[in-house]
């Protein structure tokens, strides 16, 4: 049975699953592999349109809202007269050349990039951190050396999503494989509820297929962009019942052929 037929009997069919359990262990880790990967798709996706529409969104703002500025020997001076601050919904950008503004008054905003007078403060989730121009010393930075730098990223970005896409995946199937194996570990407590003989081995190649179900699930709430109450225990439950119902489907008589 090819891999995408395995796919499709293990969201449904404890009995296939329990077939599964005699096939080479390169299948089942081919297939954990691309489990995965279809798992983090949604993931990818977003990442990419964040990474492209903040961008842009970055390139929009710099370009026509902000003004001109330079930063040299410690201080900010702007072609403006008050602060100026910028709304963009979920986050703020203020400039201000003028010293009115200070880390006190950006208490208030729950995210927010700050160029003040000596220092730029960036505040997330009610903290802040700030950085003093102190640390340019020596350099000169303007609007337009950070329009540039955007330019860069900007350029670099097809190099940046697929590398950390590379990461996700590379984190995710190892974290498959660890939730794998211990699903394994509860099935040998299943097996001997269940009175089946069953190697750890076969366990583990039953526990691949059996994550099938609760992992489509997820991958499409996640596509959804829908938030599901208790999914860390709706996992876990699901994948071993699953399990169970698997372990069942091997008969005893099976069982001591098989031993």
């Amino acid at each position: 049975m090819n891999i995408f037929k395995q796919f499709y009997k293990s969201t449904h069919s404890p009995k296939d699953i329990a077939s599964f359990r005699s096939q080479g262990i390169g299948k089942t880790i081919l297939y954990v592999f691309l489990l995965t990967l279809l798992s983090i798709l949604p993931t990818i996706y977003y990442l990419s349109t964040m990474v492209t529409s903040g961008i842009e969104s970055t390139k929009s703002v710099m370009n026509d809202d902000i003004p001109s500025f330079t930063i040299e020997n410690g201080t900010l001076s702007a072609e403006a007269d008050v602060p100026i601050i910028i709304d963009k919904g979920d986050f703020s950008i203020i400039i201000d050349p003028t010293g009115v503004i200070t880390n006190d008054d950006l208490k208030d905003e729950v995210n927010a990039f700050a160029l003040l007078k000596n220092e730029f403060a960036v505040a997330a989730g009610g903290q802040i951190d700030t950085y003093s121009y102190s640390m340019l010393e020596g350099f000169m930075l303007t609007k337009e050396d950070l329009i540039n730098m955007v330019d860069k990223v900007d350029g670099m970005k097809g190099i940046i999503i697929p590398s950390v896409s590379a990461f996700i995946f590379l984190f995710s199937s190892a974290i498959s494989f660890i939730e794998i194996s211990i699903l394994a570990w509860i099935g040998i407590a299943l097996k001997n509820l269940a009175g089946r003989n069953i190697s750890y081995r076969h366990l583990w190649r039953m526990a691949a297929y059996s994550v099938t179900l609760p992992t489509l699930f997820f991958t499409i709430m996640s596509a959804l962009n829908t938030n599901v109450p208790n999914s860390f225990v709706i996992n876990w439950f699901v994948e071993i019942i699953i399990l169970f119902l698997a372990i069942k489907e091997i008969t005893k008589e099976k069982i001591t052929l098989e031993n």
